[in-house]
């Protein structure tokens, strides 16, 4: 089976077992998804979604948020690890969208890299959740999953599985596949200690039965 092939069941049978696949990250608005994927650096969406209601009730907007004191914003995320850093991402990117873009989060790659803290997995969740663009976010999960299965070989860096991703994955199709390498990440295919009798991929897996041209 070849890679396009193989990328073409995979998406096939993870539709099946997650028909409604989405963010697990919780957000009514844009700006809230980018303060929501710089917090989730090294701390799980579950805290990140308990944090960030705390964080909307006292700043509701980009120019609340822009306007309030670093250390302040920082008071509220510290729960998230790396407090400092986050909130000075936070606080930068909320004054670029302000002052740069009328508060309203931009919709293409190269304008989503110029906001402070926003690297590609964030300007691609951006573009395919909020935009419906064609999108490919290589997170953990979807790492780790494509070299598992043999949609990549040994490729661990987040770019490199991208741009490997996009010769075999409808344009359509990449951000849906990613939210599924999330849940099944989380349900079958668990990291250290993967559940592969009961894994819908098994047989075209290439730790398990499948093999890949």
């Amino acid at each position: 089976m070849t890679k396009k092939k193989l990328a073409l069941e995979v998406i096939d049978r993870l539709k099946k077992e997650y028909p409604d696949s989405e963010c697990t990250l919780a957000y009514d608005k844009a700006w809230q998804l980018l303060v929501s994927v710089r917090l989730a650096a090294q701390c799980t969406d579950k805290r990140v979604d308990m944090i960030t209601p705390l964080l909307y009730e006292k700043y509701p907007t980009v120019e609340a948020l822009a306007d309030a004191p670093v250390e302040k914003i920082e008071e509220i995320v510290r729960p998230c690890g790396l407090g400092n850093s986050k909130a000075r991402d936070i606080s930068a990117c909320m004054k670029m969208l302000r002052d740069e873009y009328d508060c309203v989060v931009p919709d293409t790659m190269e304008e989503l890299l110029k906001l402070p803290g926003v690297g590609r997995k964030s300007a691609n969740l951006v573009l395919g959740d909020v935009y419906g663009k064609p999108a490919i976010v290589t997170d953990t999960h979807c790492i780790r999953l494509c070299n598992l299965i043999g949609l990549v070989d040994d490729i661990k860096e987040p770019f490199k599985v991208e741009k490997e991703l996009w010769k075999i994955i409808p344009p359509e199709e990449g951000n849906g596949l990613c939210h599924r390498f999330v849940d099944h990440g989380r349900a079958v295919c668990v990291a250290r200690r993967p559940d592969c009798e009961h894994c819908c991929l098994n047989d075209i897996c290439k730790t398990g039965k499948g093999k890949v041209n």
